[in-house]
């Protein structure tokens, strides 16, 4: 059930013009901060250095830049969250 919602969330990007892309990935980026946030942490070098991402990448992530499912994955296991209640809280 969850990789059917990962795969139409990217097909839904693979079609849609640059400019929804680019909000909806930002979308994504600002409910990353504040999974961090709400987790305690208020710099993202802090949150990247205790889960193995550089801060560079992290910064990235909440920023709003496009990244591969391999580190969606990563992401949800770093906050501990599943694919669906990541995603039903993303307000777009």
């Amino acid at each position: 059930m969850h990789d059917v919602i990962i795969n139409k969330l990217f097909q839904e990007l693979s079609v849609m013009d640059d400019v929804e892309k680019k909000e909806r990935l930002e979308a994504l980026g600002r409910h990353i901060r504040d999974l961090r946030i709400k987790a305690g942490y208020t710099s993202h070098e802090d949150f990247a250095n205790e889960h193995g991402f550089s801060m560079k990448q992290y910064w990235r992530l909440e920023t709003g830049h496009d990244f591969k499912i391999s580190t969606l994955l990563r992401l949800l296991d770093a906050h501990k969250v599943n694919y669906h209640d990541f995603f039903k809280d993303i307000k777009t």
